[in-house]
C-alpha cells in the first residue's frame, strides 16, 4: 500500500469515526470546550500560546510535568539522577509508553517511545531550519557539542553548559513534547494538522475554522490510585466561536462544558465585584478561581537606536516611571476585573511563586502628585511640550487601555489608545515596531527565571520584547540561574526585579486568577496556577452526555 492509498485509508476511518462520534454521542462522554482565538497549529514546537499547548498538553507528554502544587514530578522520566557538578542530568525513562497510531508507521499501528525520541524532539526546538519560536529555551544553557544524548533505549542524558537550575522547569514547556521523527519527516510541514504523541488523547479529526476532535488514546500509560486506566473521558470535542458573546450563550445551554475567563460585557451579570457569583447563579454554575502565573503589563521599547525610541519621551526614565504612578491599579482591577486579579504594585514577578515577596520588591503605587514630579523634574512641567503617546492594545483591552489613558492625562501625560488585531500587535512587538504596548507573560515553569528572562539582554524577542539592556541586571540574572541554594537565589531574583522595576521598561498592571466557568456535573476539573487544560481526571456525574 503506497503513501497516498494509506493516507486516503486512514482519511475514510476518521470520517466514519467521526461520523458516530455525532451518531453515538449520548452514549459518550466528551468533553466540549470552545477556543476563541483559534488553534493556528497542534505541532509542540509552535505551542507559544494557550490557544496551542491547551491541545498539545492533550496530544503529548514531556520527560517531566508540573502538578497542583507547582512541583516538578516524572512523566515520560521515571526518575533522574543529577551529576555532583549539575551539569548532566540522567533521565530513567518508562517502558510502556507508546505512540499513537497513525499511517506513518508500519501497519499504521504507534511503536514503543525510547530515548532516541527524546533526542530528537529536544534537538528538532533547537533547529534553526524549523524556526521554533521556542528555540531560545535552550540559548546559552545546553552543551553545544553533544547536548542530548540516548545511552540506550532507556536512558536519556542532558548536558549542561554550566549549573542551570531550572532546566527541569523548561523541560516541562509544551515545546519539549516527545514525537516521533518518522511521523514528522512523513508529513514534514504538514504534522501540524497530524500531530502524533504518547498523550492521554489522540487526534480523530480537524475541520479547522469548525471542530477539533480528539478521541481517548486506550493505550495511555497513567493509571489513578485505583488502578483504573486514565483518561475518564471518550473524548475531547473543540469549536472555535470567535464570538465572546456566542460563547457564552453556548456554555449557558449546556453546549459547552466550561468557558475559560469572564468577558467584561458580561462580568457584572455573572460575578460580583468581590469576584465571587451572584446568588441567581449558584446551583447553576461552577466558579473555579485561583492563582494563575500571569502578568499583565504595558512595554515600553528601551531600544535607543530605534528610530521609535530616539526623539521619543519614552526614553526617559522619569517619564516612565511618572506614567507607573500615574494610575490606580486597585481601582482599575475592582471595577474591569472583578476583582479577579491583584493589582501590580511589587516587581514583574507576580504573586504565587515561592520568591514573590511585595515587603522587599518595591513597584509602584496610584501617586498623581509623584507624577507630577516626576514630569516637572523630566522638563515637561504639568506635562507641558509632552507629545502625545500612542499605546498599542488589541480589542478586549481597550477598557482598561481607555481606563489607564484617562487617569494619566488628569496628571498631563497625553495617551492615545490605539486597537489593532493580536496578530499584528505580536508581529510589532517581535519586530521592535511599537513603541509602547499591552503584554502578557504567563509562566511556562513555575520559577521566576521565567519571567526576569524577558529581560535579560542575551535574549532575543521574544521574550525580550522591549529590548531592556543593563549589564548590573544580567550579571545578578546569571547569578541567580547558578545558585543552587533557594533561598540565595530568590533574593537574587528579588534584587534583579527591583533593579529591573526602577528602570521602568515596562507597567505592570495585575497579577492575574485563573478563572474557570463549569457546568455543576463536571467533576475532578481544577484549575492551576499555569492555566493548563488538564483532562486527565476529569470525568462527568452524569451517566452520559450528548455530543
Amino acid at each position: 500500500m503506497n503513501r497516498l492509498t494509506k493516507y486516503l485509508s486512514f482519511c475514510w476511518v476518521c470520517t466514519l469515526l467521526f461520523s458516530c462520534y455525532n451518531k453515538t454521542g449520548q452514549e459518550k462522554n466528551i468533553f466540549h470546550y470552545n477556543e476563541f482565538s483559534g488553534i493556528p497549529t497542534l505541532d509542540p514546537a509552535f505551542a507559544k500560546s494557550q490557544a496551542t499547548m491547551w491541545p498539545a498538553h492533550q496530544l503529548f507528554n514531556t520527560l517531566v510535568e508540573i502538578d497542583d502544587s507547582l512541583h516538578i514530578v516524572p512523566s515520560l522520566a521515571r526518575r533522574w539522577d543529577i551529576s555532583p557538578d549539575r551539569i548532566i542530568y540522567t533521565f530513567h525513562l518508562r517502558r510502556d509508553v507508546w505512540f499513537h497510531d497513525d499511517p506513518a508507521f508500519p501497519e499504521g499501528k504507534g511503536r514503543l517511545m525510547n530515548a532516541q525520541d527524546i533526542v530528537y524532539s529536544l534537538g528538532r526546538i533547537m533547529d534553526k531550519q524549523v524556526a521554533s519560536p521556542g528555540g531560545w529555551i535552550f540559548n546559552r544553557k545546553v552543551d553545544t557539542l553533544q547536548p542530548f544524548l540516548a545511552l540506550n533505549d532507556s536512558t536519556f542524558q542532558l548536558k549542561l553548559l554550566r549549573p542551570y537550575i531550572p532546566v527541569l522547569g523548561i523541560l516541562s514547556m509544551q515545546y519539549c513534547s516527545i514525537v516521533p521523527k518518522e511521523v514528522v519527516e512523513y508529513y514534514g510541514n504538514d504534522f501540524r494538522r497530524h500531530p502524533v504523541g504518547t498523550g492521554p488523547f489522540r487526534m480523530l479529526t480537524w475541520e479547522e475554522g469548525q471542530a477539533l476532535v480528539l478521541k481517548k488514546n486506550e493505550r495511555y500509560f497513567e493509571k489513578d490510585s485505583a488502578g483504573n486506566r486514565l483518561p475518564y473521558l471518550d473524548g475531547i470535542k473543540v469549536s472555535f466561536y470567535d464570538s465572546k458573546a456566542t460563547e457564552f450563550l453556548l456554555f449557558r445551554q449546556k453546549e459547552l462544558d466550561f468557558i475559560n475567563d469572564i468577558e467584561a460585557s458580561f462580568k457584572d451579570e455573572v460575578l460580583t465585584k468581590k469576584g465571587t457569583l451572584r446568588k441567581d447563579w449558584e446551583g447553576k454554575i461552577g466558579l473555579i478561581a485561583g492563582p494563575y502565573l500571569n502578568i499583565e503589563y504595558l512595554g515600553i521599547l528601551m531600544d535607543t537606536a530605534n528610530p521609535l525610541v530616539k526623539n521619543a519621551p519614552l526614553r526617559f526614565r522619569k517619564i516612565r516611571q511618572a506614567m507607573n504612578y500615574g494610575f490606580d491599579r486597585r481601582k482599575m482591577t475592582l471595577y474591569l476585573r472583578n476583582s479577579l486579579g491583584t493589582a501590580a504594585e511589587s516587581g514583574f514577578v507576580p504573586l504565587g511563586l515561592p520568591s514573590f515577596d511585595s515587603v522587599l520588591v518595591k513597584g509602584y503605587r496610584y501617586d498623581p502628585e509623584k507624577t507630577k514630579q516626576l514630569l516637572a523634574e523630566a522638563g515637561f512641567p504639568g506635562g507641558k511640550g509632552l507629545p502625545v503617546i500612542k499605546l498599542l492594545t488589541i480589542a478586549i483591552y481597550a477598557d482598561m487601555a481607555n481606563f489607564i489613558a484617562k487617569q494619566l492625562e488628569e496628571s498631563g501625560i497625553p495617551v492615545q489608545v490605539e486597537v489593532v488585531q493580536k496578530s499584528l500587535l505580536l508581529d510589532m512587538t517581535a519586530g521592535s515596531r511599537a513603541a509602547f504596548f499591552r503584554g502578557s507573560w504567563i509562566a511556562d515553569y513555575p520559577d521566576a527565571e521565567n519571567y526576569l528572562a524577558v529581560f535579560y539582554s542575551k535574549n532575543p524577542a521574544p521574550p525580550n520584547y522591549t529590548r531592556f539592556h543593563n549589564p548590573a541586571f544580567d550579571a545578578l540574572f546569571e547569578k541567580a540561574i547558578a545558585e543552587t541554594n533557594d533561598s540565595v537565589r530568590y533574593s537574587l531574583y528579588r534584587q534583579a526585579d527591583q533593579l529591573m522595576i526602577n528602570e521602568a521598561p515596562v507597567i505592570p498592571l495585575w497579577y492575574d486568577k485563573a478563572v474557570r466557568l463549569v457546568q455543576p456535573d463536571v467533576a475532578g476539573f481544577k484549575a492551576n496556577a499555569l492555566n493548563l487544560l488538564e483532562l486527565r481526571t476529569t470525568r462527568f456525574l452524569r451517566k452520559s452526555t450528548a455530543d
